[in-house]
Formats: structure tokens, sequence, C-alpha cells
């Protein structure tokens, strides 16, 4: 069993977060000592990777209650939880997807500045700078 401190060293999560997380009821199996101090065991560790993984993909603290009350519940809501990962990595998908065409034109304005610093000017460019996805994002991505 960890106290609170050591949770938070371990995690990098802060104290204050662990205590909201606890109130809010997503740690459904976090125990209290008879002084009421909370005591983490490696389950409530394991649901907290779970919690950051899900809030890092922009699970609202609702959804994650949800998710929580469902593991309370057990195998009853199995199906509910792998509904919930499958429709989580859907979202995570299409974040990749448009991070990496982000990550493109970002990539292709470095190249462009590169050129442009080492020209000492960007005038000999301007005008046939033509950025990546520039008709996906003129014409909603029907390229009309």
């Amino acid at each position: 069993m960890y106290t609170i401190q050591q949770v938070a060293k371990m995690t990098h999560i802060p104290a204050t977060t662990l205590r909201y997380y606890d109130k809010e009821g997503l740690l459904p199996f976090l125990e209290r000592r008879e002084s009421g101090y909370r005591a983490f065991s490696d389950v409530d560790l394991a649901m907290l990777q779970v919690l950051q993984c899900l809030k890092a993909t922009g699970m609202s603290i609702s959804e994650m209650k949800q998710f929580s009350q469902w593991v309370q519940e057990g195998d009853s809501s199995l199906k509910e939880r792998y509904d919930l990962f499958v429709r989580r990595k859907e979202a995570v998908e299409q974040q990749i997807a448009e991070l990496q065409k982000s990550l493109e034109v970002i990539n292709h304005k470095c190249d462009y500045y590169r050129r442009a610093v080492e020209a000492g000017t960007e005038k000999h460019m301007m005008g046939k700078d033509t950025l990546p996805y520039a008709d996906e994002f003129l014409h909603g991505g029907d390229g009309k």
C-alpha cells in the first residue's frame, strides 16, 4: 500500500488531483486506513494509469466516472468497457492523423524558413509556397 504522497511522487500526478479523482469516484477500490488516510494499492495505480491515458485522449471526467462505475460493476459491464475503448481508439487514431497532417505542414514551413534564412530573404519564394493539404484546407477536403 502507498500513501498519497508516494503515489504523487511515483506518478507525477499532484496530490490535489489524486484527492479530486477519489472525491469524484474515479478510484472505486481505493481504501482508507484507520487514520482516514488514503491507502493506494497496485490496483489503484493501474486504474490511475488508465485514467491518465483516457485524460490524455481528451476524455471528460464524466466519461471517466462512467468507466469507473463500470469497473466497479465487474463482468456485467465488460461489453460497455470494450465499446468505450474501441471508441477511444478510433478518436485517438483520428487525432494522430490530424497531428500527422499538422506535422507535415510544420516540416514544410521549417524547410521554407531554413531556405529563406540561408538566402537571407524569402522574396524569391513568395507565391511558390504550396503547403501540404492546401486544397483540402481550402475546399473542405473535396479538392474542388
